[in-house]
């Protein structure tokens, strides 16, 4: 169950290279993965980043503490895709797609350790 949510739409990157990022921080803690985010060299970074940040602050307002959250769930889909050509020898064109991305991040609680017993 999901405690906050948040979502990006037609995020201006191609949803594979914004996957990249998304495999890397998925089923982390939140403070791990902004320090994570901030020095990561792929332009999804930033807006990942705030994304983050908009989720935390959907948690902080239903009572809970930014150090208790994980990255349960995180999608990349398909965005809108805005098509332009570009002209190419003998008078003919080529088509360039211009792909965008949509993002939905859940953060849940993190589950408690398991204590085993000494034996």
């Amino acid at each position: 169950m999901a405690d906050a949510t948040a979502q990006l739409s037609n995020y201006r990157q191609s949803p594979r290279k914004v996957g990249l990022v998304v495999d890397s921080i998925r089923g982390k803690k939140v403070s791990d993965v902004l320090a994570m985010l901030e020095h990561m060299p792929k332009r999804a970074g930033a807006p990942l980043a705030k994304l983050i940040r908009s989720a935390v602050a959907s948690a902080r307002s239903k009572g809970l503490m930014q150090e208790e959250l994980v990255i349960s769930k995180i999608e990349v889909g398909r965005g809108i895709v805005f098509k332009r050509s570009s002209p190419r020898a003998r008078g003919s064109s080529s088509l360039i797609r211009k792909k965008s991305s949509h993002i939905k991040l859940e953060l849940s609680r993190r589950a408690a350790k398991k204590q085993i017993p000494a034996a």
